[in-house]
């Protein structure tokens, strides 16, 4: 069966089965090797890189700070990314390891507690910096059967601290040492350190050191000493013609100069401009959100060569994509309305 799939208030035609439902493929929506890096973006990055020290990406949501890293290390070889996914509960600990302190506590006797250590991304990319042999690795290794984790080192990692605006306000603050030194120390396994905690100096060598790239979404200010060990680039939100090369590469059947293409593109920032829309969004529609609307519209069977306005009863039915929150997408439609019919 076609879409529509879920049918209840639309048709007669019964709904169809869920096994027979052909979810988008996001494979080229993902594909790292599709991210459009802005030429400043490229410089930044290769500052971080030749400096050592983390690259601070910020920028409105859906702009590609996250997907960032997924293309650097597709670019240099470095994959996969070691993500970590920030949380209002997040401690700066849970970026080098976490320690099951309940299971061992129920274990009555007496285990390795290197069992019950889980290693964060930053924690395994100093580890996996090293040979596994190497003297200051081995004691945070367990044997057994049953490893935290299969050590795949030495490598080069890159570490992604993903929307670090989202943690408690001394989470950037705990990091600053081990951040800079590249080095941590685990208290339950009395309070041994990586190489280069008890000497201060950074041991990884220059060319195993964790790439890292952190995110933020600019909800909170980072601290300044945070700020400082870090190199800052913004994404400013592209212009129409890089717009376009964005979703051509990211949207199969959709070339960069169709006219639909280019007719989306100009609704789109018509849309985000209050002088032209007279819109005061809650949430400003972002580029994700652009590509998921021109998803839909290909999925339906628009083509390239056609214009919004040829499209507009299957542009009114998915607009509302493109919003966020119930004014948002209300004010959306208003303007879509309007825009299709002339006004």
């Amino acid at each position: 069966m076609t879409y529509p799939y879920f049918t209840k208030g639309l048709s007669d035609r019964p709904s169809t089965p869920a096994r027979e439902i052909a979810t988008l493929d996001r494979a080229q929506m993902d594909d790292a090797a599709n991210y459009v890096v802005p030429e400043g973006l490229s410089h930044a990055v290769n500052v971080a890189l030749t400096l050592g020290m983390p690259l601070l990406v910020t920028g409105e949501p859906g702009c590609g700070k996250t997907q960032l890293a997924f293309a650097l290390a597709h670019e240099l070889q470095a994959e996969p990314v070691l993500k970590f996914e920030t949380k209002s509960t997040s401690a700066a600990r849970d970026l080098f390891y976490t320690f099951d302190a309940l299971t061992a506590f129920k274990v009555r006797e007496a285990y390795d507690p290197r069992h019950f250590i889980e290693y964060g991304p930053l924690g395994r990319a100093i580890l996996e910096a090293f040979a596994a042999d190497h003297p200051g690795i081995r004691a945070f290794l367990p044997g057994g059967d049953a490893p935290a984790f299969k050590h795949n080192g030495p490598r080069r990692s890159v570490v992604l601290i993903d929307e670090v605006d989202k943690a408690p306000r001394d989470f950037p603050n705990d990091l600053l040492n081990e951040i800079e030194r590249l080095y941590f120390r685990v208290p339950e396994l009395r309070n041994i350190g990586t190489p280069g905690a008890d000497s201060g100096r950074i041991e990884i060598p220059p060319k195993l050191r964790p790439i890292i790239i952190v995110t933020s979404n600019s909800e909170k200010n980072l601290p300044e000493p945070f700020l400082r060990r870090c190199i800052y680039y913004h994404i400013d939100f592209p212009a129409q013609a890089d717009m376009e090369r964005i979703v051509a590469m990211r949207v199969a059947g959709l070339a960069e100069g169709s006219t639909l293409l280019a007719s989306a593109v100009r609704f789109f920032y018509d849309l985000r401009s209050q002088t032209a829309s007279g819109i005061q969004f809650d949430r400003m529609p972002s580029t994700a959100e652009f590509i998921n609307w021109l998803q839909i519209l290909m999925i339906r069977d628009a083509k390239p060569g056609d214009d919004l306005q040829a499209l507009a009863p299957l542009v009114l039915e998915t607009i509302t994509t493109l919003g966020k929150t119930s004014d948002d997408q209300k004010a959306i439609l208003t303007f879509a309305t309007n825009t299709l019919k002339g006004k």
